[in-house]
């Protein structure tokens, strides 16, 4: 027959722990270079973000992921917002629909001329701050 048998043929053994090394090489180096790029600055923002998010009070302006801008009259309770975008017009918004906080109010206890328990109204910052925050959006474009 014209079929002959084949063997295999064992390789001498090389140094494989250097070689594989060499091969996994590349791999390694890609995924360093995207956690240093990619992984760790999303981290980083996403934390800012969510610290942004818990120390949202009434009276601070906030922009929703829908682009509504309103002012927070109410934190309710868990992650309830109630965001009054026009006069007496007040929506419930999720805490997390919150994209950017364009004006802060000053905390009750800071500052103030108060010797109140807090409960007012927090006083309104200066229209030069609101109108730094909305030129602050206007650059993100």
């Amino acid at each position: 027959m014209f079929v002959s048998t084949a063997y295999a043929q064992t390789a001498a053994p090389a140094a494989g722990g250097a070689d594989m090394i060499v091969q996994f090489l590349p791999l390694i180096l890609i995924f360093v270079v995207f956690y240093f790029l990619l992984i760790r600055p999303q981290q980083k923002k996403m934390k800012e973000h969510k610290g942004m998010l818990e120390a949202i009070r009434r009276g601070d302006r906030v922009v929703t992921g829908g682009g509504i801008i309103g002012t927070v009259t109410k934190v309710g309770p868990e992650d309830e917002l109630q965001v009054e975008i026009a006069e007496n017009v007040r929506v419930r918004v999720v805490r997390s629909t919150v994209n950017l906080v364009l004006a802060k109010t000053e905390p009750a206890g800071k500052g103030g001329t108060g010797g109140g328990t807090g409960g007012g109204t927090p006083a309104a910052e200066p229209a030069d701050s609101e109108k730094a925050g909305e030129a602050k959006v206007a650059g993100r474009k």
